[in-house]
């Protein structure tokens, strides 16, 4: 599930003298006047959403009040069991947070009548609430967004008619699957534009893909959480007492998530988001011996970010660090799913290039060049005022595997022994490893 933790914030006294839970003092109304109606147009339609379904939707039998005991207990110890590894993920991330509930909210999307969906969310909800320590109007918004999303995806998995698990033929298994499917998609999309759409609206032009969707490990992390969600949802029919395995499983899974939380943390640059030199030298090694083995090319860019000390002394070091991040953005942009990218240290990146040929990987770093040139950096001045940083030009300099070294230790000597070259002859330019280069 994704949890809206980058929602616009309420935290904040307000004017002096108010309780931080009045509403008056939520931080909420000195947000962009677009982001309040955002808030409260979604709200309002949800609210409408809940009334139609609610009063549509006939009375919970005994068996959906069982189902939602079993769920319930369920999702209790899940949470009850996974509080400091939530914690400890949830300080650890700047973006969205994918939490991993849904193994419980969407067997419920799934099962039950939504009015015992939107209980189940409301209880997990209630106990989440003491470990993400948010404003109250934050936690409010996402716990709406969850609900609608489950109500909404309940609507489209029935909307042909009600399913029968228990005398399926495997053709009708099959069709019910792709309800399933189409099910889930609803229930994730729903999410998206909610928490979506106030992270783009608050950000504006500096709003990222990756910060609204998340990264792609988050996406697969919440692709897995919804197919155990759909586990959870076959058991709870056909076997319900199994559903106690998958409260083990989400423990488990739960402590995975967060080690793999700090393994990439580890790996990462936290400024850029990109690999940090450790990251990189691994992934870049890897890339290096699979080359050797199958005798293909490959070419190393080293990229310099000209002048970059004269925008820290002109803009100030935040202003600094966003020319990064932008860059880092652009670099992920440019460059195919296989390039290897990272922060090299200070204002340098290399980007590794498997399987590619001395025209192409010229052509990748003229497109590097380019993307940057192209760049307009919203952010602050030395005085906090807005303002843009543009114009930016890069010295690159490229190495090839084999014909400038067969190590990657020799492959940067080479890069960086091009990026001189390129910086003599006047910068903002692209150049060739020397041929003589040891």
């Amino acid at each position: 599930m994704t949890d809206a933790e980058t929602a616009p914030d309420g935290s904040g006294s307000g004017k002096a003298g108010r309780h931080p839970y009045d509403p008056r003092a939520w931080a909420l109304w000195k947000h962009p006047r677009r982001v309040i109606v955002y808030l409260l147009v979604m709200d309002a339609l949800a609210l409408l959403v809940f009334a139609f379904t609610f009063a549509a939707s006939a009375a919970p039998g005994e068996l959906d009040w069982l189902r939602f005991g079993i769920l319930a207990a369920g999702a209790t110890v899940h949470i009850q069991f996974t509080q400091r590894q939530e914690e400890s993920r949830r300080a650890g991330t700047s973006t969205v947070l994918i939490d991993l509930t849904a193994v419980w909210v969407f067997p419920a999307v799934l099962t039950l009548p939504p009015i015992l969906t939107v209980a189940l969310i409301a209880i997990i909800r209630a106990q989440r609430w003491f470990t993400a320590r948010r404003p109250a109007n934050t936690f409010l918004f996402a716990s709406i967004s969850h609900s609608v999303a489950a109500v909404l995806g309940h609507l489209a998995f029935i909307s042909l008619g009600e399913p029968n698990w228990m005398s399926l033929s495997p053709l009708e298994s099959l069709w019910e699957f792709g309800l399933v499917v189409f099910a889930a998609v609803v229930y994730e999309g729903v999410q998206i534009v909610y928490i979506g759409g106030v992270i783009a609206l608050s950000a504006g032009k500096q709003a990222k893909l990756r910060n609204i969707l998340g990264s792609k490990q988050d996406n697969i992390l919440e692709a897995v959480t919804t197919g155990l969600g759909a586990i959870t949802a076959v058991l709870l029919i056909v076997l319900p007492p199994a559903v106690a395995i998958m409260a083990v499983v989400t423990v488990i899974f739960n402590r995975l998530a967060e080690l793999d939380q700090l393994l990439d943390d580890v790996r990462t640059d936290s400024k850029t988001g990109v690999l940090n030199m450790r990251g990189w030298s691994e992934a870049a090694d890897r890339a290096l011996t699979r080359t050797a083995r199958s005798d293909e090319k490959l070419a190393l860019l080293m990229i310099d970010l000209d002048h970059f000390k004269w925008i820290n002394d002109t803009y100030g070091h935040p202003a600094g660090d966003d020319v990064l991040r932008d860059i880092a953005q652009a670099l992920d942009e440019v460059t195919r799913p296989s390039d290897v990218v990272g922060r090299f240290g200070g204002e340098e990146f290399l980007v590794l290039l498997p399987d590619i040929d001395e025209t192409s990987a010229r052509e990748a770093a003229e497109r590097v060049r380019s993307a940057v040139a192209k760049l307009h950096i919203v952010t602050t001045d030395k005085r906090g005022g807005q303002t843009t940083i543009s114009d930016r030009t890069t010295s690159i300099g490229v190495a090839l595997y084999p014909e400038h070294g067969t190590t990657m230790e020799q492959l940067l000597q080479a890069a960086d022994a091009a990026v001189y070259v390129a910086k003599e002859n006047g910068r903002n330019q692209v150049r060739l490893a020397p041929d003589d280069t040891p």
